[in-house]
């Protein structure tokens, strides 16, 4: 099984995704965690390029260095570890790199999920969950220095959230958005309900 969880930063994806991962071991899953981009050698120098705040790069070679990294990840881990039997729990997949890449008009998305179709040989996840967050919201929550995409400010993280949300229905497998502005419990409990659902569709 394989499942992502994306969201705007701040929408509480990293609180989230340890308590996913968590339950799923307390339930008997073997779990393989990633994060897209990064968890393999070659993704992890590319996610530095990705985020320095000192690099400026255009939006197309943004894109294509995240499918680089995304090729590279369902290779080594994505790939091996749902042969294995494991379930996959991803921090973001090629949702996030189409909407990030897509926002201002400077890639076309249906480029974007062509170029994903190739990068990820067809492997996408059994479900998407995205936490859905005012960009003002979102703000309010991070602390410490901004990266390279968060320092574009808060009027382009509401364009990212509103990509988010028209491009989610074109993912493959199913997909759930959850109110990212309740409370941390609240918000699990919708997650948990998420994948339970997948468990046991995955399980009949």
């Amino acid at each position: 099984m394989f499942l992502s969880i994306d969201g705007i930063d701040g929408a509480g994806k990293t609180t989230q995704l340890e308590r996913l991962c968590q339950w799923l071991e307390e339930a008997g899953e073997a779990v393989e965690f990633v994060r897209d981009p990064g968890s393999t050698p070659a993704g992890e120098a590319i996610r530095g390029l990705l985020l320095d705040s000192d690099l400026e790069m255009h939006r197309r070679c943004e894109a294509l260095l995240y499918m680089a990294a995304r090729t590279q990840l369902v290779e080594a881990r994505i790939r091996p570890a749902i042969a294995a039997g494991k379930t996959v729990v991803s921090d973001r997949y090629l949702l996030a790199n189409v909407v990030y890449q897509s926002v201002g008009g400077e890639a076309d998305p249906e480029l974007l999920w062509e170029l994903g179709q190739i990068a990820t040989a067809g492997i996408y996840p059994d479900l998407t969950i995205l936490l859905d967050l005012p960009a003002d919201a979102a703000a309010e929550r991070r602390s410490g220095p901004a990266d390279r995409v968060e320092r574009r400010g808060t009027e382009y993280l509401e364009q990212v959230r509103q990509a988010f949300l028209e491009q989610l229905p074109r993912c493959q497998g199913a997909t759930v958005v959850i109110d990212a502005r309740q409370n941390i419990d609240a918000v699990w409990a919708d997650i948990r309900s998420a994948v339970q659902a997948t468990l046991d569709r995955r399980d009949v």
